[in-house]
């Protein structure tokens, strides 16, 4: 993965890291930047976490770090688990997937109007082997891959789940 050097791109880097997974403290977060090549001080990083707006909660008997939801919503969310965020995405695949075609390394997803960002972002915030990214417009979502045989496997995946057994 490239990611910019950007305050911006870095921000954008850790709210990810956060949101998917139990991170306890700052060094431990250094060292996953550090593995994806982002070099940041033990300051910026804490300056960082303020501006993100991320906070110490207690999940079970360990104080993890969280960030706030998406979309103005300021309720601090501790990453969900695996299970959590795939039921979410079958079921926003029940509800809102109409139609899956593939072309080359890219998946081009049908919605009804208006839900294709819906769709994404359940996409996004789960952990789909092989998906590089979404791009969603109206009613249509780009689905980016890393082959093309990845792409067959991820249509195949989403539009199961719009079968009602799999939900």
């Amino acid at each position: 993965m490239t990611i910019s050097s950007s305050r911006t791109a870095r921000q954008q880097r850790i709210v990810s890291i956060l949101s998917s997974r139990a991170v306890r403290s700052q060094t431990e977060l250094l060292g996953i930047l550090a593995a994806d090549g982002i070099d940041v001080t033990q300051a910026t990083l804490s300056r960082d976490l303020v501006d993100v707006g991320a906070e110490k909660v207690r999940v079970g008997k360990s104080l993890v770090y969280a960030v706030p939801g998406e979309g103005g919503d300021r309720t601090v969310r501790v990453a969900p688990d695996g299970q959590e965020t795939t039921s979410r995405l079958a079921q926003r695949c029940h509800e809102l997937l109409v139609s899956a075609d593939v072309s080359a390394n890219l998946v081009v997803l049908r919605t009804p109007p208006g839900a294709a960002n819906f769709l994404a972002s359940a996409i996004d915030h789960t952990s789909v082997r092989g998906v590089v990214g979404t791009i969603a417009g109206d009613d249509t979502i780009m689905v980016i891959t890393t082959s093309a045989s990845t792409s067959r496997t991820v249509a195949a995946r989403l539009m199961a789940y719009t079968r009602k057994e799999n939900v």
